[in-house]
């Protein structure tokens, strides 16, 4: 197993590995951290099942159950959530617009996923190019980038987390709603394995910091959710059909570039791990 970083502070590529072959301790122990140092890592020419999927997802905790699988799930396993343009009898198979706005997941619960994967089944594409890319966004090198003025500002600060904040392009009930009340969390947090600090700003998500007005709150979730992602702290991943993602949702922002639409076709497995409170 070799890794090679995809930018100087975001992101690694894992060669020399077959997940689908099942992988001993040290190579496990190896990709876990390479997630940690690096908050997203990519396995090219993958070839799983939704079985071998979820048995990896667990190399990095216990899989969850998102609240969209139960709508867009595959029969049998119930930890993936498919992501999909793609239609079947009139209906589509799964989320269709899903992540456009820079977030990291679950940030509006009490125990936000801890990682994400996605597996990459159909990729778009034109004229021989990919659609569809994925950005991430290092917002743990944000936070070193800070000034150590700044970072005395805003390290002790707490902030509330919302899931109607977000626009959300899939149905959303008033029981995920009740699921879900408005919860505060550090937006300085320390990664629970490494002790590395990040940045945990969400626009949209993060609505209001407590102890500050409206209009101070506004302005330095703005401020904060800009720095993250400028462009020196980003990764914008290219798919092929066979990739798998991996990112880091203490670490790490990401959105999704929806520049394609029917006739090309997207079709991704997404599973998450399972997280705790976020701590300073």
């Amino acid at each position: 197993m070799k890794v090679r970083k995809a930018t100087s502070k975001t992101g690694a590529e894992i060669l020399g590995v077959d997940v689908g072959a099942g992988l001993d301790n040290a190579t496990s122990n190896a990709i876990h951290a390479a997630l940690d140092e690096h908050g997203v890592i990519v396995l090219r020419n993958q070839k799983l099942t939704p079985e071998q999927q979820v048995n990896f997802t667990r190399l990095f905790g216990e899989p969850d159950i998102n609240f969209n699988a139960l709508r867009f799930g595959i029969d049998g396993s119930p930890e993936i959530y498919i992501i999909s343009n793609i239609n079947k009898d009139g209906k589509p198979i799964g989320t269709r617009r899903a992540g456009e706005n820079w977030h990291t997941d679950m940030s509006y619960a009490k125990e936000p996923a801890a990682a994400t994967m996605l597996y990459a089944v159909e990729v778009p594409n034109l004229n021989g190019l990919p659609l569809g890319d994925t950005a991430f966004a290092n917002a743990a090198a944000a936070w070193d980038a800070l000034p150590k003025k700044l970072q005395d500002a805003v390290i002790n600060l707490r902030g509330v987390f919302d899931f109607r904040g977000r626009k959300r392009n899939s149905p959303v009930s008033a029981e995920d709603i009740a699921k879900y009340p408005p919860v505060d969390h550090p937006i300085v947090r320390s990664h629970p394995r490494t002790g590395r600090k990040s940045l945990y700003i969400v626009r949209y998500d993060c609505t209001s910091i407590i102890s500050k007005d409206a209009q101070e709150s506004a302005a330095l979730i703005e401020a904060l959710a800009d720095h993250i992602v400028k462009p020196e702290f980003i990764y914008q991943h290219k798919w092929q059909v066979g990739d798998i993602v991996v990112w880091d949702n203490c670490t790490v922002q990401h959105r999704a570039i929806l520049d394609y639409e029917l006739p090309h076709r997207r079709l991704m497995w997404r599973t998450t791990v399972k997280g705790k409170a976020p701590q300073l």
